[in-house]
C-alpha cells in the first residue's frame, strides 16, 4: 500500500512539475507584441487565447524599462478624491502610468501610506488591534526617480522611518532578493482577479505590468501564478499592488491599453477612479 502511495505521490508530482514546465514555455515563447514607447521604453503584449497559461486564458500587458537615467519614476496622489489614471497620467505628463495602492472607494484617499514629493497625502488606516494589513508591509520608494522595493522591517511605524521623498506601501510582497516570499492561502491570494505588478529584473529594469481578469477572455491570476510569471520574466524582487477593478495601465498617445472591468466588458473604458499612481516620465 505504502508503494502505491509513493507512486502516486510521484506521479502527482511530476504532472504538477510537468505542467509549471510548459507553463513556463508557452509564457516565454509567446509571440509577444513589441512596441517602443522611448529610448529604454518597450510595452509587450500577448493574449493567452487557447488556455497555455495556468490553464486558463490569460491577456498580460507590461512595460520593461531597461535600467539608465534617461526615465525618472514618480508618485502623484489625491488626498481624499478618486481619479482615474488617465487624468492623473495626462496632467502629469506621464509617459507610462498604473493604478497605486489600496484606497477608501466611498470616501476617497489611500487607506495605505503614501508621500509625494516629502508630503504625507496619506496614513496607514489600520484595524482595531492596530496590527499593519497585508498591503502594508512592503513598499516602492523612489528617490530622484530611481525606483526600489522595501520589505517591512517588523516596526508598526515602519513606514516613518523610510527617508525616500516618493513612498507606497502596498502588497503583499511576491519576491524580495530573489527569494519567494510567504503567501498566505486566503481568498484574496488564491482566487484569480485582474492584477497590477511591478517587479525589478536581476539586471535592474523596471517592469509594470496588469494582467485582466473576470472575463472569459482572460481569467485573471492568483498571486501565487503572478509570482511565477514575474519569475520567468526575470524578477528578483516583485510587489503586488492593488488590483480587480483598478488594474490599470495606461500609455501616453494609446490611453488605457488593457481591459478594465468595472463596465463588464471586453474593451478599454472601463477603468475605475482611483487614489494613487506610480508613473514614468521621461527625462529631458
Amino acid at each position: 500500500m505504502r508503494q502505491w502511495l509513493g507512486l502516486l505521490f510521484a506521479l502527482l508530482l511530476f504532472s504538477e512539475t510537468d505542467a509549471q514546465y510548459y507553463d513556463s514555455v508557452s509564457f516565454v515563447s509567446a509571440n509577444w507584441k513589441a512596441q517602443r514607447l522611448d529610448r529604454k521604453v518597450r510595452l509587450y503584449q500577448n493574449h493567452f487565447s487557447s488556455k497555455n497559461v495556468f490553464k486558463a486564458n490569460e491577456n498580460i500587458s507590461y512595460v520593461l524599462i531597461k535600467k539608465g537615467k534617461r526615465s525618472s519614476f514618480r508618485v502623484a496622489a489625491e488626498p481624499s478624491r478618486l481619479r482615474t489614471v488617465s487624468d492623473m497620467a495626462a496632467e502629469n505628463n506621464a509617459l507610462v502610468a498604473v493604478n497605486g495602492n489600496f484606497f477608501d472607494m466611498k470616501n476617497g484617499g489611500a487607506v495605505d501610506f503614501t508621500r509625494v514629493s516629502g508630503q504625507v497625502i496619506n496614513v496607514n488606516r489600520k484595524g482595531k488591534d492596530e496590527k499593519l494589513d497585508f498591503h502594508q508591509k512592503a513598499a516602492i520608494v523612489i528617490d530622484k526617480g530611481r525606483l526600489a522595493i522595501k520589505k517591512w522591517d517588523g516596526l508598526t511605524n515602519w513606514e516613518e522611518w523610510l527617508k525616500e521623498p516618493d513612498i507606497m506601501l502596498n502588497g503583499p510582497l511576491l519576491l524580495f532578493n530573489k527569494q519567494n516570499e510567504r503567501l498566505d492561502s486566503v481568498a484574496f491570494n488564491v482566487a484569480r482577479h485582474p492584477r497590477t505588478c511591478v517587479g525589478i529584473t536581476r539586471r535592474g529594469h523596471l517592469i509594470l505590468l496588469v494582467v485582466d481578469g473576470r472575463q472569459a477572455n482572460s481569467a485573471g491570476m492568483s498571486l501565487f501564478e503572478l509570482t511565477k510569471i514575474m519569475r520567468w520574466l526575470g524578477c528578483v524582487s516583485a510587489i503586488n499592488f492593488d488590483g480587480g477593478g483598478s488594474s490599470t495601465l495606461w500609455v501616453r498617445d494609446k490611453g488605457v491599453i488593457n481591459y478594465p472591468t468595472d463596465n463588464k466588458q471586453w474593451d478599454h473604458e472601463g477603468a475605475r477612479k482611483v487614489a494613487n499612481i506610480l508613473y514614468l516620465k521621461p527625462r529631458k
